[in-house]
């Protein structure tokens, strides 16, 4: 009897319950707990603002760790693909919603941001059968920016280096429209190459 002809390379099946995955709903179970430090406390007292920020900046913090640990390891998942980006805009988008309603953060800023976010989102599940949209270096800095400015916002920075904080939320601003706009751009040329 003839050998049977070897199978290809079979696809790695990467199981859901995995480090990153683990780590990207972490940061989705951090929001409530951010929520109740800076709702219970009003953001008032330095103990309030210190506890916030450092819950805001592990959650954060899980943001790279588990892009690093999928792409380290191949544990990339659909799972992760879809949940990753939603626990990142739940987690920024708390915490500028937060900081506009206690008077931190003017509200246009707020929104401006959220609008890139959440276009920028639907945009990438509106290409999705074409292709993937890959997160750009802009993309980074623009996340990196917004992260450092919430959490200058957050913290209870003294006079006179509170001043820092809007020209950290004004660089971020920036680089969230101006990534925005690039996001808009690769999409259209996706669509318009199928």
């Amino acid at each position: 009897m003839a050998d049977e002809p070897v199978p290809a390379t079979a696809a790695k099946v990467v199981s859901p319950y995995n480090p990153a995955n683990v780590l990207t709903v972490l940061r989705i179970v951090l929001v409530p707990v951010f929520v109740v430090i800076v709702i219970a406390s009003g953001l008032a007292g330095r103990g309030a603002q210190i506890a916030a920020c450092l819950v805001f900046c592990l959650a954060s913090a899980t943001d790279f760790v588990d892009g690093w640990i999928a792409r380290k390891w191949s544990l990339v998942t659909s799972f992760g693909k879809v949940a990753d980006p939603i626990a990142d805009k739940a987690l920024t988008g708390t915490a500028l919603i937060l900081l506009s309603a206690y008077d931190q953060l003017p509200w246009w800023v707020t929104i401006v941001i959220l609008a890139r976010e959440w276009g920028v989102t639907a945009l990438r599940f509106w290409v999705i059968r074409y292709g993937i949209i890959p997160a750009s270096r802009g993309g980074k800095l623009k996340t990196v920016l917004q992260i450092a400015a919430i959490a200058w916002y957050l913290w209870p920075v003294p006079e006179p280096f509170d001043a820092i904080g809007p020209w950290l939320m004004g660089a971020a601003l920036v680089a969230t429209v101006v990534t925005g706009g690039d996001y808009v751009v690769q999409a259209l040329r996706l669509r318009r190459s199928h």
